[in-house]
């Protein structure tokens, strides 16, 4: 007997989020907060763009997720090349309001659901708030 396929999109529990990166990583810089909140939003946002309808897995879904990826690209970027760090930092802040528009356009379209919209907004909220903490630090380090 088949059953019903439910009509609710798949939401990553919050269990699934870490803390603290996996203890492979034997450099400790990438265990601050905005590297810790970009894998969790890279673990919620790429499985959720396997569930997009079909018609936009191969458009929508893979520009978010390849996008995402290069946001984490940037911020390791970042601390890999401190010379270029606040190039990184900037590149990675265009590319946060592309994301954002992304997800926008996602739910405009109905691939996620307003509760998985705002899920990420608040999670690129928050990624915002550090990347942006950062880009001050960066910048009032530079003036002294």
């Amino acid at each position: 007997m088949d059953r019903p396929r439910s009509s609710r999109q798949h939401v990553a529990p919050a269990t699934t989020f870490v803390q603290r990166l996996p203890s492979s990583m034997k450099d400790p810089r990438p265990q601050s907060p905005i590297f810790v909140k970009t894998y969790n939003f890279l673990l919620w946002i790429i499985p959720l763009t396997l569930k997009f309808p079909k018609s936009q897995r191969f458009l929508l879904a893979e520009r978010l997720s390849s996008m995402g990826l290069d946001f984490y690209d940037l911020i390791l970027d970042a601390v890999m090349e401190p010379n270029l760090q606040s190039e990184h930092l900037d590149q990675a802040d265009k590319l946060l309001t592309k994301i954002r528009l992304y997800v926008r356009l996602s739910h405009d379209l109905q691939c996620i659901s307003p509760k998985q919209f705002e899920h990420a907004a608040r999670l690129m909220d928050e990624l915002g708030r550090l990347l942006g903490g950062w880009k001050r630090k960066l910048a009032s380090t530079k003036k002294q």
